[in-house]
């Protein structure tokens, strides 16, 4: 499954949804150019600005309502939308950002501006936030997936996918399904999900949070406005969700906190090995279950779903060898759960190492039979496995490591090689993105070349 398997068309929002209305959008990437398409096609006046281009991206085009300036003045706007990669307070607030506060204009993400149009077109649409440090993506595609299986008209968006201003006009019975990062849930103000989930907390994007009770603190906005008859899922029993749990409670929210210590069986859920897969399942039943659905539409929806690319997705096998493609594991919490999922491998990871390396994995080294490193901090994952024992080598580029541990398994142990990285992309590959479909080329290529 790739992430445009659930395909948005262009909102059919009232043309005059937001006329007469006036916002400031910074940035214009992936997500703030659907931003100011989306508020255009509903009536309301958009100035926009980005310090790296003072052109217009595609596909936006010159509009009568859209002015591209740089953000010199904010009077009279209804909130200024800051792209999400765009800092308004750590570690250095952007200039637009110090003047929205100056000025007093609220400065916001698309997916509280979805959710007052939502409201504004006087649809009754539930709402359900999923975020976390990891697994968000496969738990907001699954539960859209789960409901659109018997009927109910559901989309996804936001952090993964399609932005969340972008996202089509849905009825009373529709549902919107976001994947919150912490950069949307600082930037929210009425948004009220029916249910959310924060999957899970470790160490991440510190620079912007300052702390990890800063992260959290961000992290803990997916479940703002909630009230009785809403239902907040805590991923696990940690340090913590203590605190979130009793203050949900004091709120009159349902509160569950999960505790998953098994893999789903195969036959149950084919596509989504492992433990933390376990956990993402467990999550979206749960809020399967509350939106109304019944433990058999929600079964037959997990064992339908085909996963997401870049996830532990099986893009090849090979004269009996599998090769799993987990390159979105761009951190080792990410690689922790992949190891977890194969009692034995072939492991390919490397490229910019995340804070603490590989350190963290050590317990799960014995599911490494060898491992292949590549990238930028290559030596330091290197010197790691040294001292565990792993058996390693030097494998430099994502090509040669296939082709060495395609070797290795052919000669020696019929084992599956994982792509599972532990590490960012950027040193070799744009994002994590191209790293995947790279390694998914180099192991149909071997593939192909069975064949001949």
């Amino acid at each position: 499954m790739t992430d445009a398997a659930f395909p948005s068309p262009r909102p059919t929002w009232p043309a005059t949804l937001l006329a007469g209305q006036r916002f400031a959008v910074c940035g214009l990437g992936r997500n703030g150019a659907a931003v100011v398409q989306a508020l255009l096609d509903m009536g309301a006046t958009v100035q926009a600005w980005d310090d790296s281009r003072p052109e217009l991206p595609a596909p936006l085009s010159s509009h009568p309502r859209l002015t591209l300036a740089p953000l010199a003045d904010l009077t009279g706007m209804e909130a200024l939308i800051l792209s999400p990669g765009i800092p308004h307070h750590l570690p250095q607030p952007h200039a637009a950002a110090l003047l929205a506060r100056q000025q007093h204009v609220p400065i916001l993400s698309d997916a509280e501006l979805l959710w007052q149009v939502v409201r504004r077109a006087g649809s009754r649409a539930r709402f359900v936030s999923i975020t976390g440090t990891n697994g968000k993506s496969t738990t907001t595609a699954l539960l859209t997936h789960i409901l659109t299986q018997v009927g109910i008209p559901a989309c996804c968006g936001g952090n993964f996918g399609t932005a969340s201003l972008a996202l089509p006009a849905l009825g009373d019975d529709g549902v919107y399904v976001i994947e919150m990062s912490s950069y949307m849930l600082e930037r929210l103000k009425g948004y009220h999900a029916c249910a959310a989930a924060l999957l899970n907390l470790t160490p991440d994007h510190l620079d912007r949070h300052g702390s990890m009770q800063g992260y959290l603190d961000a992290k803990a906005h997916v479940f703002d406005n909630m009230t009785a008859g809403d239902l907040a899922i805590l991923g696990e029993k940690a340090a913590w969700t203590d605190g979130l749990h009793q203050r949900l409670e004091r709120q009159g929210v349902t509160v569950r906190t999960l505790s998953i210590t098994q893999p789903v069986p195969e036959e149950d859920a084919p596509f989504l090995p492992g433990q933390h897969n376990a956990q993402n399942i467990e999550t979206c039943r749960a809020i399967a279950r509350h939106l109304g659905l019944s433990e058999e539409q929600i079964a037959r929806g997990i064992r339908s779903f085909t996963g997401l690319d870049h996830r532990l997705q099986l893009v090849a096998q090979v004269d009996g060898i599998s090769f799993i493609n987990d390159s979105k594991a761009t951190n080792a919490e990410a690689s922790f759960h992949a190891l977890r999922a194969f009692p034995r491998s072939l492991w390919i990871a490397g490229g910019v190492a995340k804070e603490g390396g590989i350190a963290s994995l050590a317990p799960l080294f014995g599911h490494v039979r060898q491992a292949f490193l590549i990238g930028k901090d290559a030596p330091l994952l290197a010197e790691t496995l040294e001292a565990h024992d792993v058996p390693f080598e030097m494998s430099g580029t994502l090509e040669q490591a296939v082709r060495a541990a395609w070797a290795f398994a052919r000669t020696q142990e019929a084992l599956p090689v994982l792509l599972s990285p532990a590490c960012a992309s950027f040193d070799q590959f744009r994002n994590f993105e191209e790293r995947g479909t790279a390694f998914a080329t180099l192991a149909r290529s071997l593939q192909a070349e069975e064949s001949c």
